[in-house]
C-alpha cells in the first residue's frame, strides 16, 4: 500500500514540476532526457548483448544436454 501511495505521490511531484505555473522545470526535464538518451541506448543495447549470449548458451546447453540423452538411451537398449 505504501508503495502505491509513494508512486502516486513521485508522479503528482513530476507533473507539479514539469507545468509551467509548478516549478517550471519542463525545459530542463527535457534537456536531460536528450542527454541521457545515449547513454540509456548504451545499456539497453549492453543488456541486449548479454541476454543474447546467455540464450545461446543456454541453447548449446541443452543441445549438449539431448545429445547425452540420446546417446544414454541408446546404451541402455543394448
Amino acid at each position: 500500500m505504501f508503495s502505491v501511495v509513494f508512486g502516486i505521490a513521485c508522479i503528482a511531484f513530476t507533473v507539479f514540476a514539469t507545468l509551467p505555473v509548478g516549478l517550471g522545470w519542463g525545459s530542463e526535464i527535457v534537456l536531460f532526457l536528450k542527454g541521457a538518451a545515449p547513454v540509456l541506448a548504451a545499456l539497453v543495447g549492453l543488456i541486449a548483448i548479454l541476454i543474447g549470449i546467455a540464450d545461446l548458451r543456454d541453447r548449446h546447453e541443452a543441445k549438449r544436454e539431448e545429445l547425452e540423452y540420446e546417446k544414454l538411451k541408446d546404451e541402455n537398449k543394448d
